[in-house]
């Protein structure tokens, strides 16, 4: 656990705690997401290549920005925030994307589990943060519902293409 040297007004440090434990994994998480969204993006091939594609650097794009915010919350409650790779690595409770050259379909089927992965535990943080600080519940509702929509699109072009 981090040693708080202080955090935002009106929040004990034993739930700072707690709330910089939860955002530390989902710093993991996104940072995570963002490389392999990335990775998927440079090796996806077939008839929908350019859509599928084109549809993974805004994705990636809204993603890091999801790490930033999460980073500058847990400054905010008063830890040091961690992005190197082999903390992701060693602290990380999901396995590497092992695709490489493949499929629009198999990379979306692929990433559809990365999603739900990542949004069931994105919502585990929220019903915590909705526990101890709304604010810290508002900016994950926020990242919850933009990856929710990810999915939907990656959704729609499953469904699409089972027809």
């Amino acid at each position: 656990m981090a040693d708080l040297s202080y955090t935002v007004p009106g929040l004990g440090t034993e739930d700072s705690l707690r709330l910089v434990e939860a955002l530390q994994d989902r710093l993991h998480a996104m940072n995570d997401l963002h490389l392999t969204l990335k990775h998927a993006h440079w090796n996806v091939v077939g008839p929908r290549f350019i859509a599928v594609h084109e549809m993974l650097d805004p994705q990636v794009e809204e993603v890091r920005g999801y790490t930033d915010d999460l980073a500058e919350r847990i400054a905010q409650l008063g830890a040091s925030p961690v992005g190197t790779p082999g903390r992701i690595v060693a602290e990380r409770s999901w396995s590497d994307y092992t695709l490489g050259k493949a499929d629009t379909q198999e990379h979306l089927t692929a990433l559809d589990e990365v999603y739900a992965g990542i949004i069931s535990s994105n919502r585990k943080a929220v019903t915590l943060a909705g526990e101890l600080d709304p604010m810290t519940e508002d900016i994950l509702v926020e990242q919850t519902r933009g990856l929710e929509k990810f999915q939907w699109f990656l959704r729609a072009h499953l469904e699409g293409s089972q027809a």
